[in-house]
């Protein structure tokens, strides 16, 4: 598969396994910062390194993170974000049984809170730096059809401007993204 080439994740029990508030901080953090262990993610999530190691094993099962056998001694194993796709996409419910829509609304659930938190530091990342925190609402309309082209296109901006952590410049710095839209005529149906 082409690194920009959108991947369904629509396999349910990789789906479920996305589905966890803790597995989903410990992506982050190996995405931000780079390789850990499960005792310094434990440290960062106060958890014990049981719990993180059971999480960090199962995020290895669904291929989303892997060990670093050079790095790796002993009992002391290193993890880093694995060679995934970067377009991932969730399946619309439609796509999956419907013993498996709710794993895609827990994910749907807890991404929002994830979202809502970035929300709620956005000013103050704002006032520390305007040039790293940028804003925008807007209203447009569209056609079915033209809403489909401008998501793919905003997508393809992403992908153009995006670095993956080995081949970014030294200069650049990890950034949260966040696109939603979603009807503006139902406010008050």
């Amino acid at each position: 598969m082409k690194d920009d080439e959108a991947f369904v994740l629509d396999d349910p029990e990789r789906l479920k396994a996305l589905a966890h508030p803790m597995r989903r901080l410990m992506l982050r953090h190996l995405n931000v910062h780079g390789p850990a262990t499960s005792t310094t993610l434990g440290e960062l999530l106060d958890a014990k390194t049981g719990t993180t190691s059971y999480h960090l094993r199962q995020l290895e099962k669904y291929g989303f993170i892997e060990e670093i056998p050079e790095r790796s001694t002993g009992r002391e194993r290193w993890w880093r974000r694995a060679d995934v796709p970067r377009d991932i996409r969730l399946p619309t419910p439609d796509q999956l049984a419907s013993e498996d829509r709710p794993v895609l609304a827990e994910f749907h659930r807890i991404g929002m809170d994830e979202d809502r938190e970035l929300f709620e530091r956005f000013p103050a990342a704002y006032r520390r730096d305007p040039d790293w925190a940028k804003g925008s609402r807007g209203m447009g309309r569209m056609t079915k059809e033209e809403f489909a082209r401008f998501y793919e296109e905003y997508i393809a901006l992403l992908l153009k401007y995006s670095h993956r952590a080995e081949d970014a410049p030294p200069d650049a710095r990890p950034l949260y993204i966040r696109l939603f839209a979603l009807p503006a005529d139902e406010d008050f149906a």
